[in-house]
């Protein structure tokens, strides 16, 4: 089994994120994004949420290559979201299907519980299976699919939304209230 090291992410690692994503964005559905951002627009993006405190992870191969990320945000700006984030995963395209995937979101699941999020969304590509057997495997359900709402490479995609609980989930109120 391959080992990787997980740490917080910090601005500098901008422009591994960036060229990790590149290869998702050009060559794959799971971001529907079609044009690769910048490693300033991915220092951008990055600096948002680590600006609210909420958490962005990397993964490192032994030889200190950027392996992966992950990260969530609260899902929805508005204040009674305050207990919701969603998850984004991206992984290098030749260590799919090795563990790192559930390694990342099993560890972007404690930090958001620490948080205080009460639950976790996951919006997926209806053309990405592994995406939804990770979440799957971390005890996520599928709550929602949106048909043909995307387009990319031709072709029409599904976007499906899968949600699991964090914590007490919504079994008590959380710690805090949308002011």
């Amino acid at each position: 089994m391959a080992e990787w090291t997980i740490s917080e992410a910090g601005l500098g690692d901008a422009a591994e994120v960036a060229a990790l994503y590149a290869h998702h964005v050009l060559h794959g559905s799971a971001s529907w994004e079609v044009i690769p951002p910048s490693a300033e627009e991915i220092a951008e993006r990055m600096a948002k949420v680590l600006g609210a405190g909420w958490p962005w992870l990397i993964a490192r191969a032994a030889d200190g290559s950027m392996a992966g990320y992950a990260y969530a945000s609260q899902f929805n700006p508005r204040a009674g979201y305050i207990a919701t984030c969603e998850d984004s995963i991206y992984l290098r395209h030749d260590l799919l299907g090795r563990g790192l995937g559930k390694r990342l979101l099993d560890e972007l699941i404690v930090r958001c519980e620490a948080l205080g999020f009460r639950q976790m969304i996951a919006g997926l590509s209806g053309s990405e299976p592994a995406s939804r057997a990770l979440h799957a495997s971390a005890g996520f359900e599928e709550v929602g699919r949106m048909p043909a709402v995307g387009r990319k490479f031709g072709h029409w995609l599904d976007l499906i939304y899968m949600q699991r609980a964090l914590g007490p989930g919504d079994r008590e109120s959380p710690t805090r209230e949308p002011a």
